[in-house]
């Protein structure tokens, strides 16, 4: 049976509905899954113009997931409020669909009703309100999935893999919040992501340095000597492929990350900047450490794209795809012997 995967619509005023919408016209894509898009399509869709290149996009409307019909691009009424929005202005309306359709979806995951997530891009500071009082979607289902907190944000596009030890917190609290104890952690669900996701046995693992240099052996900072070598030795001492501290421009500038299988970023932005530098219309999010499939695209709202139909949908597309290939993933790791 092919994986159903939801659909949250994310911000009604930015792109998530035209990406959405654009990836589904796509027929092709119901080889591979059956789309559930949380929300009323008359909502999202009614304004978009055709792509001429393909038929009309369909929806079948159906109340429930428990409905929702293969072979067919579906989608769950979750309001009944005739949201007025206007592209490009975020507002308490967009807000509160975008909260509606995420908790929706994630309620329906968790009853095992769909089998993985791709979230449209939300605005973090519009989208708090009932339900939703989390820095973004990473922070939300691991709550919601009572994984203590505990996630991964991880950035995927082929090859170039990069994760971060910390999520969304203010620069200046990093270094209080870059523990022994949250390094292994981030470490280790790193290391069972990879090969549980992404089906590598023997995963090389670089860790970035906190400060410029990699600390320049204590000259420009401790926590390379203090924090992060000894945690990348207890690893090394268990038989894993884990190497660093690298200085962070030098690592990414002369293209080091090639070597390995993936990149543990010390910050977000450490992190985020380089890979979306690189990879930035194929880029996808990934939350390693949830019980359950989640992606979604690198970008945000983009709000002075709405409206226009000119927004990108590859990042969202390769996220649909890689929330596919992840699901396969996880069956094949459960049945091996399954043919």
């Amino acid at each position: 049976m092919l994986p159903r995967i939801g659909i949250s619509t994310g911000d009604l005023a930015g792109i998530g509905p035209e990406i959405i919408y654009r990836t589904l016209q796509d027929a092709r894509i119901l080889r591979f899954c059956t789309p559930v898009v949380y929300g009323t399509a008359s909502t999202l869709f009614d304004d978009f113009p055709n792509d001429k290149t393909h038929a009309p996009l369909a929806f079948r409307q159906v109340r429930e997931a428990a409905d929702i019909v293969a072979g067919k691009v579906n989608a769950v009424t979750c309001w009944d409020e005739d949201f007025v929005l206007t592209p490009g202005q975020p507002s308490e309306a967009s807000g509160r669909a975008a909260r509606l359709s995420l908790i929706a979806a994630a309620n329906d995951l968790k009853a095992g009703l769909i089998d993985g997530l791709v979230t449209a891009p939300i605005s973090k500071d519009n989208t708090q309100g009932e339900g939703f009082y989390f820095p973004g979607h990473t922070e939300f289902l691991a709550h919601h999935f009572s994984t203590n907190n505990d996630s991964l944000m991880f950035l995927v596009a082929d090859n170039l893999r990069v994760a971060t030890a910390t999520g969304h917190i203010p620069l200046k609290d990093v270094p209080t919040r870059l523990t022994s104890e949250v390094l292994i952690g981030k470490l280790r669900m790193l290391l069972h992501s990879l090969r549980q996701d992404f089906g590598i046995q023997k995963p090389r693992v670089a860790v970035l340095g906190l400060n410029p240099h990699a600390g320049e052996n204590g000259l420009l900072g401790s926590e390379e000597q203090d924090l992060v070598q000894p945690v990348i030795q207890q690893f090394l001492n268990e038989g894993h492929l884990v190497y660093g501290p690298y200085p962070a421009d030098g690592f990414f500038g002369t293209r080091q990350y090639q070597q390995f299988d993936a990149t543990l970023a010390l910050y977000h932005d450490q992190g985020l900047i380089p890979f979306k530098t690189i990879a930035f219309e194929r880029g996808v999010n990934f939350t390693a450490g949830l019980p359950v499939v989640r992606t979604s695209p690198d970008h945000g709202t983009a709000y002075g794209l709405a409206g226009k139909f000119t927004a990108d949908p590859t990042s969202f597309r390769e996220a649909l795809y890689l929330a596919c290939d992840l699901i396969r993933n996880h069956v094949a790791d459960k049945q091996p012997l399954a043919g």
